[in-house]
């Protein structure tokens, strides 16, 4: 099977992924009202499932290196997950509070990272470690202008929330430098 049919193959698995997982909230409405999804939740969640395997499949399509496929999958799971729970409940606060507006700075770090650094593994480095320092400076101004005093916020919550996706993003940076590290030994 060639490289195509492969990447065919797996772009309908994760099209048929997608529609299981949106099947779970689905079904869950028919049984409770306390899942109450709109027709654009389900439109957005499955925008962000399916464009972030998608997204994985196009960036790692090329690559033999384990690491680097690692790193994506890490980088693109935590990408994921900081976008969704912070549509969902919001990071700091609740999900209407206007600081939350700034995870959206990462994600836009990560994906200005990705082009510049041309999918390159030393560039995706770097460009994990700026998005796990931004985590770091969004924790440091909310704890500063008070926003631990919110509703449904607190210190640990802030501290502890950008602390998972700090360490989440600087782990994937390191695998990502490690398979440069790998890259250039084969090249030399």
């Amino acid at each position: 099977m060639n490289t195509s049919d492969n990447f065919l193959k797996n772009t309908g698995y994760l099209a048929a992924g997608t529609i299981v997982l949106l099947l779970i909230p689905f079904i869950a409405m028919q049984f409770s009202g306390e899942v109450d999804w709109s027709i654009t939740d389900f439109i957005i969640a499955g925008a962000l499932l399916f464009g972030t395997g998608f997204s994985f499949l196009i960036v790692i399509r090329n690559s033999e290196n384990v690491l680097y496929k690692a790193a994506t999958g890490m980088a693109s799971a935590a990408g994921l997950f900081l976008v969704w729970s912070n549509l969902a409940v919001g990071l700091i606060g609740s999900e209407n509070e206007a600081i939350n507006l700034v995870y959206f700075g990462v994600i836009a770090i990560g994906l200005i990272g990705v082009f510049l650094s041309r999918f390159k593994a030393q560039g995706m480095a770097f460009t994990l470690f700026g998005m796990a320092l931004a985590c770091v400076i969004i924790a440091v101004v909310a704890l500063s202008l008070g926003m631990q005093n919110l509703p449904h916020s607190s210190a640990t919550e802030i501290i502890g929330v950008n602390a998972l996706f700090m360490v989440l993003f600087t782990l994937s940076g390191i695998l990502y430098r490690h398979a440069a590290q790998d890259e250039s030994k084969t090249e030399s």
